[in-house]
Protein backbone atom coordinates (compact mmCIF):
# COMPACT_ATOMS: atom_id res chain seq x y z
CA UNK A 1 0.00 0.00 0.00
CA UNK A 2 1.32 3.43 -0.94
CA UNK A 3 2.18 5.59 2.04
CA UNK A 4 0.36 8.93 2.48
CA UNK A 5 2.15 12.08 1.34
CA UNK A 6 4.75 13.56 3.64
CA UNK A 7 3.76 16.82 5.34
CA UNK A 8 7.01 18.64 4.66
CA UNK A 9 6.19 21.68 6.77
CA UNK A 10 5.78 19.46 9.84
CA UNK A 11 8.93 17.48 9.08
CA UNK A 12 10.82 20.74 8.67
CA UNK A 13 9.39 22.24 11.85
CA UNK A 14 10.16 19.27 14.09
CA UNK A 15 13.60 18.74 12.51
CA UNK A 16 14.81 22.35 12.69
CA UNK A 17 13.51 23.05 16.20
CA UNK A 18 14.82 19.71 17.47
CA UNK A 19 18.30 20.26 15.98
CA UNK A 20 18.41 23.84 17.26
CA UNK A 21 17.50 22.70 20.77
CA UNK A 22 20.09 19.93 20.59
CA UNK A 23 23.00 21.99 19.25
CA UNK A 24 22.40 25.74 19.28
CA UNK A 25 21.15 25.97 22.86
CA UNK A 26 24.25 24.19 24.32
CA UNK A 27 26.54 26.32 22.16
CA UNK A 28 24.83 29.47 23.40
CA UNK A 29 25.12 28.26 27.00
CA UNK A 30 28.86 27.58 26.59
CA UNK A 31 29.70 30.71 24.63
CA UNK A 32 27.55 33.33 26.38
CA UNK A 33 25.76 31.64 29.24
CA UNK A 34 22.05 31.57 30.05
CA UNK A 35 20.86 33.98 32.71
CA UNK A 36 18.05 33.46 35.20
CA UNK A 37 15.64 35.65 33.26
CA UNK A 38 15.94 33.39 30.22
CA UNK A 39 15.36 30.33 32.39
CA UNK A 40 12.37 32.05 34.01
CA UNK A 41 10.92 32.90 30.60
CA UNK A 42 11.40 29.26 29.53
CA UNK A 43 9.54 27.95 32.59
CA UNK A 44 6.72 30.49 32.48
CA UNK A 45 6.06 30.20 28.75
CA UNK A 46 6.31 26.40 28.85
CA UNK A 47 3.75 26.41 31.67
CA UNK A 48 1.50 28.82 29.82
CA UNK A 49 1.61 26.76 26.63
CA UNK A 50 1.17 23.47 28.49
CA UNK A 51 -1.75 24.60 30.61
CA UNK A 52 -3.42 26.15 27.58
CA UNK A 53 -3.34 22.71 25.98
CA UNK A 54 -4.46 20.74 29.06
CA UNK A 55 -6.99 23.16 30.55
CA UNK A 56 -8.03 24.75 27.26
CA UNK A 57 -7.67 22.49 24.24
CA UNK A 58 -8.17 19.28 26.19
CA UNK A 59 -10.53 19.59 29.14
CA UNK A 60 -12.44 22.71 28.06
CA UNK A 61 -12.85 22.39 24.30
CA UNK A 62 -12.33 18.70 23.51
CA UNK A 63 -14.32 17.28 26.43
CA UNK A 64 -16.51 20.16 27.60
CA UNK A 65 -15.61 19.29 31.19
CA UNK A 66 -16.43 22.85 32.25
CA UNK A 67 -17.30 26.25 30.80
CA UNK A 68 -14.95 29.22 30.90
CA UNK A 69 -15.34 32.98 30.76
CA UNK A 70 -14.51 34.53 27.36
CA UNK A 71 -11.41 36.18 28.84
CA UNK A 72 -10.07 32.78 29.90
CA UNK A 73 -10.91 31.25 26.53
CA UNK A 74 -9.04 34.10 24.83
CA UNK A 75 -5.99 33.52 27.04
CA UNK A 76 -6.08 29.80 26.24
CA UNK A 77 -6.42 30.55 22.53
CA UNK A 78 -3.23 32.62 22.60
CA UNK A 79 -1.48 29.97 24.69
CA UNK A 80 -2.56 27.33 22.22
CA UNK A 81 -0.91 29.29 19.43
CA UNK A 82 2.21 29.50 21.60
CA UNK A 83 2.14 25.71 21.99
CA UNK A 84 2.06 25.34 18.18
CA UNK A 85 -0.06 22.18 18.07
CA UNK A 86 -2.58 23.41 15.52
CA UNK A 87 -5.76 25.33 16.22
CA UNK A 88 -8.14 24.41 19.04
CA UNK A 89 -10.72 23.31 16.47
CA UNK A 90 -8.30 21.02 14.66
CA UNK A 91 -6.74 19.65 17.86
CA UNK A 92 -10.13 18.92 19.43
CA UNK A 93 -11.34 17.18 16.28
CA UNK A 94 -8.34 14.85 16.36
CA UNK A 95 -8.76 14.20 20.06
CA UNK A 96 -12.45 13.40 19.85
CA UNK A 97 -11.74 10.86 17.12
CA UNK A 98 -9.00 9.38 19.32
CA UNK A 99 -11.46 8.83 22.17
CA UNK A 100 -14.17 7.48 19.91
CA UNK A 101 -11.84 4.98 18.22
CA UNK A 102 -9.08 4.58 20.79
CA UNK A 103 -6.53 1.91 19.79
CA UNK A 104 -8.22 1.25 16.45
CA UNK A 105 -5.24 0.89 14.16
CA UNK A 106 -7.08 2.48 11.23
CA UNK A 107 -9.37 5.08 12.83
CA UNK A 108 -7.46 6.31 15.88
CA UNK A 109 -5.32 9.22 14.58
CA UNK A 110 -2.44 8.33 16.91
CA UNK A 111 -3.08 4.70 17.77
CA UNK A 112 -0.40 3.16 19.97
CA UNK A 113 -1.07 -0.10 18.13
CA UNK A 114 1.10 1.33 15.35
CA UNK A 115 4.04 1.77 17.69
CA UNK A 116 5.57 4.34 20.02
CA UNK A 117 7.08 6.46 17.23
CA UNK A 118 3.81 6.70 15.30
CA UNK A 119 1.76 7.64 18.38
CA UNK A 120 4.37 10.12 19.58
CA UNK A 121 5.10 12.08 16.40
CA UNK A 122 4.91 9.91 13.28
CA UNK A 123 1.18 10.44 12.78
CA UNK A 124 1.83 14.15 12.15
CA UNK A 125 4.50 13.61 9.48
CA UNK A 126 2.21 12.19 6.77
CA UNK A 127 -1.34 12.91 5.58
CA UNK A 128 -2.92 9.95 7.34
CA UNK A 129 -6.16 11.81 8.13
CA UNK A 130 -6.17 14.53 5.47
CA UNK A 131 -9.72 13.83 4.25
CA UNK A 132 -11.20 14.38 7.72
CA UNK A 133 -10.75 18.12 7.90
CA UNK A 134 -13.23 19.36 5.32
CA UNK A 135 -15.91 20.48 7.77
CA UNK A 136 -14.86 19.33 11.30
CA UNK A 137 -18.21 17.57 11.61
CA UNK A 138 -17.43 16.25 15.10
CA UNK A 139 -16.88 19.79 16.42
CA UNK A 140 -20.11 21.55 15.48
CA UNK A 141 -20.34 22.89 19.03
CA UNK A 142 -16.90 24.49 18.84
CA UNK A 143 -17.78 26.15 15.55
CA UNK A 144 -20.30 28.22 17.53
CA UNK A 145 -17.52 29.54 19.77
CA UNK A 146 -16.37 32.88 18.35
CA UNK A 147 -12.99 32.69 20.07
CA UNK A 148 -12.27 29.20 18.75
CA UNK A 149 -13.15 30.26 15.23
CA UNK A 150 -11.14 33.50 15.52
CA UNK A 151 -8.08 31.53 16.57
CA UNK A 152 -8.65 29.00 13.79
CA UNK A 153 -8.93 31.74 11.16
CA UNK A 154 -5.88 33.68 12.30
CA UNK A 155 -3.85 30.75 13.59
CA UNK A 156 -0.70 31.33 11.50
CA UNK A 157 -0.34 35.05 12.40
CA UNK A 158 -0.94 34.18 16.06
CA UNK A 159 1.73 31.47 15.90
CA UNK A 160 4.26 33.95 14.51
CA UNK A 161 3.42 36.59 17.11
CA UNK A 162 3.53 34.16 20.05
CA UNK A 163 6.52 32.01 19.03
CA UNK A 164 8.74 34.64 17.39
CA UNK A 165 7.45 38.06 18.36
CA UNK A 166 7.02 37.38 22.07
CA UNK A 167 10.50 35.83 22.64
CA UNK A 168 12.11 38.60 20.59
CA UNK A 169 10.40 41.31 22.65
CA UNK A 170 11.41 39.56 25.88
CA UNK A 171 14.97 39.29 24.57
CA UNK A 172 15.04 42.98 23.66
CA UNK A 173 13.89 43.89 27.15
CA UNK A 174 16.58 41.59 28.60
CA UNK A 175 19.32 42.81 26.29
CA UNK A 176 19.88 39.42 24.62
CA UNK A 177 17.48 38.71 21.78
CA UNK A 178 19.23 35.57 20.48
CA UNK A 179 19.64 33.92 23.86
CA UNK A 180 16.04 34.59 24.83
CA UNK A 181 14.78 33.37 21.45
CA UNK A 182 16.65 30.08 21.88
CA UNK A 183 15.37 29.53 25.43
CA UNK A 184 11.85 31.00 25.41
CA UNK A 185 11.26 30.23 21.75
CA UNK A 186 13.07 27.14 20.49
CA UNK A 187 13.86 25.06 23.58
CA UNK A 188 10.52 25.87 25.17
CA UNK A 189 8.69 24.84 22.00
CA UNK A 190 10.50 21.51 21.71
CA UNK A 191 9.88 20.80 25.39
CA UNK A 192 6.17 21.71 25.10
CA UNK A 193 5.75 19.54 22.03
CA UNK A 194 7.24 16.38 23.43
CA UNK A 195 5.60 16.75 26.83
CA UNK A 196 2.21 16.71 25.10
CA UNK A 197 3.23 13.96 22.70
CA UNK A 198 4.15 11.70 25.65
CA UNK A 199 0.46 11.45 26.51
CA UNK A 200 -0.24 9.89 23.13
CA UNK A 201 2.71 7.51 23.38
CA UNK A 202 4.08 6.80 26.87
CA UNK A 203 0.73 7.15 28.64
CA UNK A 204 -0.60 4.32 26.45
CA UNK A 205 2.35 2.03 27.20
CA UNK A 206 3.56 2.35 30.80
CA UNK A 207 1.56 2.55 34.02
CA UNK A 208 -1.45 1.02 35.74
CA UNK A 209 -4.89 0.30 34.37
CA UNK A 210 -6.77 1.16 37.55
CA UNK A 211 -10.25 1.76 36.17
CA UNK A 212 -10.52 -0.09 32.87
CA UNK A 213 -8.63 -2.46 30.62
CA UNK A 214 -10.84 -1.77 27.61
CA UNK A 215 -8.07 0.38 26.14
CA UNK A 216 -4.32 0.88 26.41
CA UNK A 217 -4.41 4.09 28.48
CA UNK A 218 -2.40 3.96 31.70
CA UNK A 219 -2.18 5.93 34.94
CA UNK A 220 1.39 7.13 35.41
CA UNK A 221 2.12 9.45 38.32
CA UNK A 222 5.66 10.18 37.14
CA UNK A 223 4.39 11.22 33.72
CA UNK A 224 1.83 13.47 35.42
CA UNK A 225 4.70 15.55 36.84
CA UNK A 226 5.77 16.55 33.33
CA UNK A 227 2.35 16.82 31.72
CA UNK A 228 0.47 19.10 34.12
CA UNK A 229 -1.57 16.22 35.53
CA UNK A 230 -2.41 14.46 32.26
CA UNK A 231 -0.49 11.32 33.27
CA UNK A 232 -3.55 9.83 34.99
CA UNK A 233 -4.67 8.68 31.60
CA UNK A 234 -6.52 5.49 32.44
CA UNK A 235 -8.93 7.48 34.59
CA UNK A 236 -9.33 10.01 31.82
CA UNK A 237 -10.22 7.42 29.19
CA UNK A 238 -12.75 5.84 31.53
CA UNK A 239 -14.30 9.13 32.69
CA UNK A 240 -13.35 11.58 29.96
CA UNK A 241 -15.91 14.25 30.88
CA UNK A 242 -14.45 14.75 34.40
CA UNK A 243 -12.53 18.04 34.73
CA UNK A 244 -10.00 16.17 36.89
CA UNK A 245 -7.45 13.59 35.83
CA UNK A 246 -5.86 13.03 39.22
CA UNK A 247 -8.77 12.53 41.60
CA UNK A 248 -6.92 11.98 44.90
CA UNK A 249 -5.67 14.96 46.90
CA UNK A 250 -2.09 13.75 46.52
CA UNK A 251 -2.31 13.38 42.75
CA UNK A 252 -0.26 16.04 40.99
CA UNK A 253 -2.79 17.68 38.68
CA UNK A 254 -2.14 21.44 38.39
CA UNK A 255 -4.66 21.65 35.55
CA UNK A 256 -7.39 20.51 37.94
CA UNK A 257 -6.24 23.05 40.52
CA UNK A 258 -6.23 25.85 37.95
CA UNK A 259 -9.79 25.05 36.89
CA UNK A 260 -10.90 24.91 40.53
CA UNK A 261 -9.29 28.31 41.22
CA UNK A 262 -10.97 29.79 38.14
CA UNK A 263 -14.29 28.45 39.45
CA UNK A 264 -13.70 30.14 42.82
CA UNK A 265 -13.07 33.40 40.95
CA UNK A 266 -16.26 33.03 38.93
CA UNK A 267 -14.31 32.52 35.69
CA UNK A 268 -15.26 28.85 35.26
CA UNK A 269 -18.61 27.15 35.76
CA UNK A 270 -20.26 23.79 35.30
CA UNK A 271 -17.30 21.73 36.49
CA UNK A 272 -18.22 18.12 35.74
CA UNK A 273 -17.22 15.26 38.04
CA UNK A 274 -17.88 11.57 37.73
CA UNK A 275 -19.99 10.29 40.65
CA UNK A 276 -17.74 8.73 43.29
CA UNK A 277 -19.73 5.49 43.33
CA UNK A 278 -18.95 4.90 39.64
CA UNK A 279 -15.26 5.43 40.32
CA UNK A 280 -15.28 2.98 43.23
CA UNK A 281 -17.24 0.44 41.20
CA UNK A 282 -14.74 0.69 38.35
CA UNK A 283 -11.82 0.15 40.74
CA UNK A 284 -13.54 -2.83 42.35
CA UNK A 285 -14.29 -4.34 38.94
CA UNK A 286 -10.63 -4.15 37.95
CA UNK A 287 -9.56 -5.57 41.31
CA UNK A 288 -12.01 -8.46 40.84
CA UNK A 289 -10.31 -9.42 37.58
CA UNK A 290 -6.89 -9.23 39.21
CA UNK A 291 -7.93 -11.26 42.25
CA UNK A 292 -9.67 -13.89 40.08
CA UNK A 293 -6.53 -14.45 38.07
CA UNK A 294 -4.31 -14.78 41.12
CA UNK A 295 -6.65 -16.86 43.27
CA UNK A 296 -7.30 -19.31 40.43
CA UNK A 297 -3.72 -20.53 40.84
CA UNK A 298 -4.22 -21.62 44.47
CA UNK A 299 -5.14 -25.19 45.54
CA UNK A 300 -8.48 -24.15 47.08
CA UNK A 301 -9.35 -21.87 44.17
CA UNK A 302 -13.03 -22.83 43.90
CA UNK A 303 -13.74 -21.98 47.53
CA UNK A 304 -11.78 -18.73 47.40
CA UNK A 305 -13.39 -17.61 44.14
CA UNK A 306 -16.87 -18.26 45.55
CA UNK A 307 -16.04 -16.12 48.58
CA UNK A 308 -14.49 -13.50 46.33
CA UNK A 309 -17.62 -13.12 44.22
CA UNK A 310 -19.85 -13.00 47.29
CA UNK A 311 -17.76 -10.23 48.82
CA UNK A 312 -17.64 -8.37 45.50
CA UNK A 313 -21.43 -8.48 45.14
CA UNK A 314 -21.80 -7.25 48.72
CA UNK A 315 -19.31 -4.44 48.09
CA UNK A 316 -21.10 -3.22 44.96
CA UNK A 317 -24.45 -3.36 46.75
CA UNK A 318 -23.16 -1.39 49.74
CA UNK A 319 -21.46 1.20 47.52
CA UNK A 320 -24.75 1.79 45.72
CA UNK A 321 -26.82 1.95 48.91
CA UNK A 322 -24.39 4.29 50.66
CA UNK A 323 -24.06 6.81 47.85
CA UNK A 324 -27.77 6.74 47.01
CA UNK A 325 -28.62 7.53 50.63
CA UNK A 326 -25.91 10.16 50.83
CA UNK A 327 -27.26 11.91 47.74
CA UNK A 328 -30.81 11.77 49.10
CA UNK A 329 -29.73 13.10 52.49
CA UNK A 330 -27.82 16.04 51.00
CA UNK A 331 -30.75 16.93 48.75
CA UNK A 332 -33.22 16.78 51.63
CA UNK A 333 -31.02 18.91 53.87
CA UNK A 334 -30.54 21.41 51.04
CA UNK A 335 -34.27 21.76 50.44
CA UNK A 336 -35.27 21.45 54.11
CA UNK A 337 -37.91 18.85 53.25
CA UNK A 338 -37.99 16.80 56.47
CA UNK A 339 -38.84 17.53 60.08
CA UNK A 340 -36.02 17.36 62.61
CA UNK A 341 -36.71 13.83 63.89
CA UNK A 342 -37.09 12.46 60.34
CA UNK A 343 -33.75 14.01 59.43
CA UNK A 344 -32.26 12.34 62.49
CA UNK A 345 -33.57 8.91 61.44
CA UNK A 346 -32.24 9.33 57.88
CA UNK A 347 -28.92 10.58 59.18
CA UNK A 348 -28.60 7.55 61.46
CA UNK A 349 -29.43 5.26 58.54
CA UNK A 350 -26.75 7.01 56.48
CA UNK A 351 -24.16 6.53 59.23
CA UNK A 352 -25.10 2.85 59.48
CA UNK A 353 -24.64 2.37 55.74
CA UNK A 354 -21.32 4.18 55.89
CA UNK A 355 -20.11 1.84 58.62
CA UNK A 356 -21.30 -1.21 56.66
CA UNK A 357 -19.44 0.02 53.59
CA UNK A 358 -16.26 0.55 55.61
CA UNK A 359 -16.50 -2.99 56.95
CA UNK A 360 -17.09 -4.35 53.46
CA UNK A 361 -14.14 -2.37 52.08
CA UNK A 362 -11.97 -3.91 54.78
CA UNK A 363 -13.16 -7.44 53.95
CA UNK A 364 -12.53 -6.77 50.27
CA UNK A 365 -9.04 -5.49 51.03
CA UNK A 366 -8.22 -8.82 52.68
CA UNK A 367 -8.44 -10.50 49.30
CA UNK A 368 -5.81 -8.05 48.05
CA UNK A 369 -3.52 -9.12 50.91
CA UNK A 370 -4.29 -12.76 50.21
CA UNK A 371 -3.31 -12.47 46.55
CA UNK A 372 -0.07 -10.74 47.53
CA UNK A 373 0.85 -13.38 50.10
Amino acid sequence: MQKPKIIFINVLLFSLTGLAALFLVPIEAIMHGIDWKEWLAFVLLAGYAGMSITAGYHRLWSHKAYQAHPAIRFIFALGGALALQNSALHWSSDHRVHHKHVDDIDKDPYSIRRGFWFAHIGWMLREYQANRYSDYANCRDLQKDAIVMWQHKYYLPLVIVMNIGLPVVLGWLNGDVWGMFLMAGVLRLVFSHHVTFLINSAAHMWGKRTYTEDNTARDNGVLALFTYGEGYHNFHHKFEYDYRNGIQWWHYDPTKWLIAVLAKMGLATGLRRCPQEKIEQAIASMQLKQYEQQLSQLPNADELLARLHAEYDALIERIGAYYDTRKRLLEIKRKQLLRAYDKFDLDMHYRELKMQLQVQRYKWAQFGKLTCA
